[in-house]
């Protein structure tokens, strides 16, 4: 299949993985604040994303993007605004959090978690960068054309980011109810989310 050391890919996989990031205070905000269903919608956006991601690079596309300075900025700022439009809007509705949740266990808003995940993951380009310096240790030096040992790869990677992150919205999500109960702690966890995201945004932006 054009792999090599797959075994030393899983392990180090499993590291990235379950090494808190941007995704990972994203499912957790999602399945804490609004519950288990909304975690599991938005862990596939994000991993929907990881497997873009692998098709722009078996295509060759996130070498042309790291190559275009105008492209690659563009897409760096416009995931910036996107992540602190989320913080930002985590802010403004934190008082309106029983609400969202109510809306949610109906499944109203469910699926613009997914959409949320999904573009909170393809517009970070310094995703695509780590794909194109990590991928290629592990695909042979001869199979550098063939999208399908990407894809493996890939493919590999977002089935263990799913696992994982569902592990973690299980767990979280049971704490979701007693939030729904505790005003403050409503209150402080949209305000602490929203803080959060709009400094990652920022600093995706300035660097």
């Amino acid at each position: 299949m054009g792999v090599e050391n797959y075994i030393t890919f899983v392990v180090a996989t499993l590291l990235f993985v379950v090494t808190p990031g941007m995704d990972t205070i994203f499912v957790l905000n999602k399945s804490i604040g609004k519950g288990k269903r909304s975690g599991m919608y938005a862990t596939f956006g994000v991993n929907s994303g990881i497997l873009m991601h692998t098709l722009f690079a078996a295509l060759g596309l996130s070498v042309l993007i790291a190559k275009s300075e105008f492209v690659f900025a563009f897409i760096k700022y416009a995931g910036a605004l996107y992540i602190m439009y989320l913080g930002l809007v985590s802010l403004k509705k934190r008082k309106e959090f029983s609400t969202e949740i109510t809306q949610d266990i109906k499944g109203g808003r469910s699926k613009s978690d997914f959409w949320s995940g999904f573009l909170n993951n393809v517009l970070n380009p310094k995703v695509a960068l780590f794909f194109l310096a990590f991928f290629p240790r592990f695909i042979a030096p001869d199979q550098m054309d063939n999208p399908v040992p990407f894809m493996l790869l890939g493919l590999t990677y977002a089935v263990m980011g799913v696992s994982w992150l569902l592990i973690l919205t299980v767990c979280a999500g049971t704490f979701s109810r007693k939030f729904i109960a505790n005003p403050r702690a409503r209150i402080a966890l949209h305000t602490g989310s929203g803080l959060v995201f709009i400094l990652m945004g920022i600093t995706i932006g300035c660097t």
